[in-house]
């Protein structure tokens, strides 16, 4: 089984993530280093600052970011999710909502995957849908009780684990990495 390291300090990251590559045979060890936060207006951008900070090394790792798009307001927070998460949070976001009906927003995962091999090569993915009312469930973190994927009435935090991964912008994005990994680092 090969393993890669994850550069995260988010347990809840680690635990998605574990889980989504797990039927692709790919043990996935923590990497837990200081990862640089740049500030840009793409996800693409700062996931590949931060490993990129690190290189060159002689094991394959990544990392991810994400953030939660908003359509009616311009596409914030985007890149700045976690800073407005942990400043104004979702009761915040939720005020700044108030009274507008268009409620359409994405969340967008960027993956950016390192090989000795290979370099830097970064994988993007969405997942579509509108903000709630309210907050909903009590799983999942950040915005997840806010966020209703298309096609569902359930908020990603209303979700099993395992209802989330099947459908969600990171698994997404990690899938993809996985099945290039598997493709090119093997081929």
């Amino acid at each position: 089984m090969p393993s890669v390291y994850f550069l995260t300090g988010n347990p809840h990251k680690l635990e998605e993530v574990r889980l989504i590559l797990k039927p692709y045979g790919i043990k996935v060890l923590q990497l837990n280093e200081k990862k640089l936060e740049v500030q840009s207006d793409t996800l693409a951008e700062i996931a590949r600052a931060a490993v990129e900070a690190l290189t060159p090394r002689r094991y394959v790792f990544f990392t991810e970011d994400a953030g939660l798009f908003i359509n009616a307001l311009k596409g914030f927070p985007g890149p700045y999710s976690s800073y407005v998460y942990k400043t104004i949070g979702i009761k915040g976001v939720l005020k700044l909502m108030e009274g507008i009906k268009d409620r359409s927003a994405y969340f967008e995962s960027a993956v950016a995957l390192y090989t000795p091999e290979h370099g830097v090569r970064v994988f993007v993915e969405r997942v579509y849908g509108r903000i709630s009312e309210k907050p909903r469930g009590t799983g999942g973190f950040g915005f997840d009780p806010i966020f209703v994927p298309e096609g569902f009435s359930q908020t990603f935090a209303e979700m099993t684990i395992k209802e989330k991964n099947k459908i969600s912008h990171r698994a997404k994005a990690v899938k993809s990495m996985a099945e290039w990994f598997i493709s090119n680092y093997f081929a």
